[in-house]
């Protein structure tokens, strides 16, 4: 007797969004994640620039007297003195660390980024000053405020707003001195001449090339760099873990998925690494040739600047698959946090680090895009000079490197010990 026919399964039926739509565990992840990460990211990058100059602390500035004239009658120092030392003792707010230096030493610390300006009584100072009482006056005395564009615009922006100010303070006090020795007698005139009688001249003290981006090149260069490394890492991460098979690939409509290779943690790791030394060779030499060639960049070393761009970009890249191998899923999320949104408010390469609040400066001290952003500063900027930023800036790129890869191996041996092989992704 025959078997009846079996009859086919019915299918199951297809979810619609108006029915996932109603389900509450559907949303809370998604609405928990995406407001907590707004509100961080506000909090991080708005945080950082808010106010400047109420968080403005020690701001480096040199103070420099080259005024050789003998003291006024009746004083023990000539003005020049007076004033510097004047400037140098006033602390009031604490805006600005003075540093009292000779002109030679001022200037080698303008060009290894040391002090964001300086503020130099010239030569004659105290001579021109007591001419102005007298038929003898042939010039205006004046006081130098020497700027430092290569600390960028708003570090420049910022020592010379407060040398300008204490030069103005300086000026009003010597006329309030020359006012009272000169006496009822004087003319309305040179009255009016004795109430401001110093002269602020501003000048570039450590000139940058045209094409620097008002000091903003070595920042936003910094951040190729740091976005070469990141995005770099994600990407062979994700390309590895496509081609064996471990992740699914998708393009629009298309769909694939390839047979798994068995391969454990570590070797996976040490694939991803290996394939991250390589393929940065080409990301960080197009992003030099597109910055230099293309846009037309001033750089010079350009052969230092081009291995430096690589161990900083691979350093991070390394970093990425770490973290990854480290986290898994989450981890593109945890290196973004770490390489990025830390790093970009803790740099200190658009807002000086004197002018952000305390948890930036504490920031800075291991984040990696102030590590780098030094470097490229001294070698865009400042010579390559060690002493700029560039020699402290290697050693965390070497210190980074290795945390990276113990970190990542010591994970990935401890999860392949344990037993945690990786999973393959299987149909509903």
């Amino acid at each position: 007797m025959a078997e009846p026919a079996a009859t086919p399964q019915a299918a199951a039926p297809q979810a619609t969004a108006a029915k996932l739509l109603r389900r509450p565990q559907l949303w809370l992840v998604p609405t928990v994640l995406t407001g907590l990460l707004a509100l961080l990211l506000s909090l991080l990058y708005m945080g950082g620039i808010v106010n400047p100059n109420w968080e403005l602390h020690d701001l480096p500035i040199a103070v420099v007297n080259d005024d050789t004239g003998k003291p006024p009658p009746g004083q023990q120092e000539n003005l020049g003195a007076q004033v510097t030392a004047a400037i140098a003792a006033d602390t009031g707010g604490g805006t600005a660390d003075w540093r009292t230096l000779t002109r030679a030493q001022a200037q080698d610390q303008l060009d290894s980024g040391k002090v964001y300006g300086a503020l130099v009584v010239p030569a004659g100072f105290t001579d021109s000053v007591t001419a102005l009482t007298t038929s003898g006056a042939t010039r205006q005395p004046t006081i130098v405020v020497l700027t430092n564009p290569g600390k960028g615009s708003l570090g420049s922006s910022l020592a010379g707003q407060i040398t300008t100010k204490a030069a103005h303070q300086a000026s009003q006090n010597i006329g309030k001195q020359l006012t009272a020795a000169a006496g009822e007698q004087t003319s309305p005139t040179v009255k009016t001449l004795l109430t401001d009688p110093v002269k602020v001249v501003t000048q570039v003290g450590h000139p940058i090339g045209a094409n620097s981006g008002l000091g903003l090149t070595a920042f936003y260069y910094t951040l190729l760099l740091v976005l070469a490394g990141f995005m770099g890492g994600n990407v062979i991460s994700n390309g590895v873990d496509t081609a064996l098979g471990y992740a699914d690939n998708e393009i629009g409509p298309w769909h694939t998925r390839r047979p798994t290779v068995p391969i454990n943690r570590t070797q996976t790791l040490l694939l991803k690494m290996v394939m991250t030394a390589g393929i940065t060779l080409l990301s960080t030499s197009l992003v030099l040739v597109a910055c230099v060639a293309v846009l037309g960049m001033d750089a010079s070393h350009l052969p230092l600047l081009w291995v430096y761009s690589y161990c900083a970009a691979l350093a991070v890249g390394l970093g990425v698959q770490a973290i990854n191998a480290a986290f898994g899923g989450i981890g593109q999320l945890v290196s973004m946090f770490v390489f990025i949104v830390l790093g970009l408010p803790s740099s200190g390469a658009t807002v000086p680090l004197q002018a952000v609040p305390g948890f930036y400066r504490f920031l800075s001290h291991f984040e990696p895009m102030r590590q780098l952003s030094d470097g490229v500063r001294a070698i865009l900027y400042f010579e390559a000079r060690g002493d700029a930023g560039l020699t402290r800036s290697w050693i965390m790129i070497a210190i980074g490197t290795v945390l990276a890869l113990v970190f990542g191996f010591a994970m990935t041996a401890y999860y392949d010990r344990a037993g945690h092989k990786r999973l393959t992704p299987q149909p509903a």
